[in-house]
């Protein structure tokens, strides 16, 4: 099996050869010490073979970079990374500064320009932020800059996790109609064992799903200092693969082979096609802040047809939550089946559930004969 899947591993690295917008994500235990603190050497090297990349203007590159809360516990004198998110925070606010800090004098030796884009789901799921975002990291890489990408840890308000900058960058290359994704880690590809045990060896390819039946994915980092693991970054692979995005993971120190298109890492063939750019960020980076219950036929309206979510077909609403939020559509199982943009409060649904858009219109204003939930802000859920 491992012959079978190590097959024609050279052949398939044509779109790596001719992809000319490129997405790169290197985790924090590629760049830092496993007790905190940024290693210069780690950090030049990578920045030597994106530089190199770009020489001559034919390719673009994004950079979504981890390790501002590893590159902030030494100076903090933190011994290890914390778990609470007050002193994550801290520890990011101090890292984030000298990471971009560090990028700007390495990539200053190439000429090359940085700009630093901190984004949320939150940033990227609303309408108006997602098109902010999107503009912004067109107009960086039309300028000739290159934007280093992070989760926005400072601010952020859910517990934060490393492996969530594998999914943002899986999001970011979408975003920005990313011709590659390369995903840079501590290990070289994913592996049918444990690659620390004899016998075990490399995928060098992934079709589609069923390629990795059976294969037991770790979860945990080697460095210790990044919360991310390989569950994260194969998810991450299936993600872009599924938005029609080719994908190569492997360890940082091969990435200049990534690049070239040699035969490093496990390569994911894209396995679907581009759908709108905001949807699949509704689908993978949004929270959730509460959720409308559907009755059967809402639900085959919703999930079959495609359609827009009425007030007719809400049975119960949950959560708190204004117009603009991303909410769960369930169904009577309390399945989650779909997810979308709501355009009313919380407080407002009750007293429009089950009734037509033409009554609510006629009691309470024709700002009411609308859809709780357009087709245009709704993504289903895989089964």
């Amino acid at each position: 099996m491992a012959g079978a899947r190590q097959g024609e591993a050279a052949a398939v690295r044509q779109p790596v050869v001719e992809a000319r917008r490129i997405v790169v994500k290197v985790g924090s235990s590629s760049l830092t010490t496993a007790a905190g603190g940024l290693d210069a050497d780690r950090v030049d090297a990578l920045v030597d073979v994106l530089a190199k990349c770009r020489a001559g203007g034919a390719k673009e590159v994004v950079l979504v970079s981890s390790g501002a809360i590893a590159a902030g516990l030494a100076p903090l004198g933190l011994r290890r990374r914390p778990k609470d998110l007050a002193r994550q925070q801290a520890a990011a606010s101090v890292g984030q500064g000298l990471l971009v800090a560090r990028y700007t004098a390495s990539f200053a030796r190439y000429g090359v320009r940085v700009g630093q884009v901190l984004l949320t789901g939150d940033d990227t799921s609303r309408r108006a932020h997602h098109r902010n975002a999107s503009r912004t990291l067109d107009k960086l890489l039309a300028m000739g800059a290159l934007p280093v990408v992070n989760e926005n840890d400072t601010v952020a308000t859910d517990e934060i996790r490393f492996g969530d900058n594998d999914r943002l960058a899986a999001l970011v290359a979408h975003l920005v109609h990313a011709d590659l994704l390369v995903l840079l880690s501590d290990v070289d590809g994913v592996y049918d064992g444990d690659p620390s045990r004899p016998g075990t060896s490399r995928i060098a390819q992934v079709r589609g799903p069923a390629d990795l039946a059976g294969v037991e994915i770790g979860s945990a980092g080697k460095a210790g200092v990044g919360t991310g693991g390989m569950a994260t970054k194969v998810e991450a692979a299936r993600i872009a693969a599924a938005a029609g995005i080719p994908v190569v993971l492997t360890s940082a120190v091969h990435a200049a082979d990534a690049l070239s298109g040699g035969d490093t890492g496990t390569y994911f063939h894209p396995t679907g096609k581009r759908s709108a750019d905001r949807l699949l960020w509704l689908q993978h980076a949004s929270t959730p802040q509460g959720s409308l219950t559907l009755d059967d036929g809402a639900v085959r309206a919703v999930v079959e047809d495609r359609r827009s979510l009425l007030p007719a077909g809400i049975a119960a609403v949950e959560g708190e939550f204004t117009a603009g939020d991303p909410v769960e559509l369930r169904d009577g199982r309390g399945r989650a089946v779909a997810r979308g943009l709501v355009n009313f409060d919380a407080k407002e649904i009750p007293r429009l559930i089950g009734r037509s858009t033409r009554e609510l219109a006629r009691e309470l204003g024709p700002a009411y004969e609308r859809e709780v939930v357009h087709r245009d802000g709704l993504v289903v859920l895989e089964p």
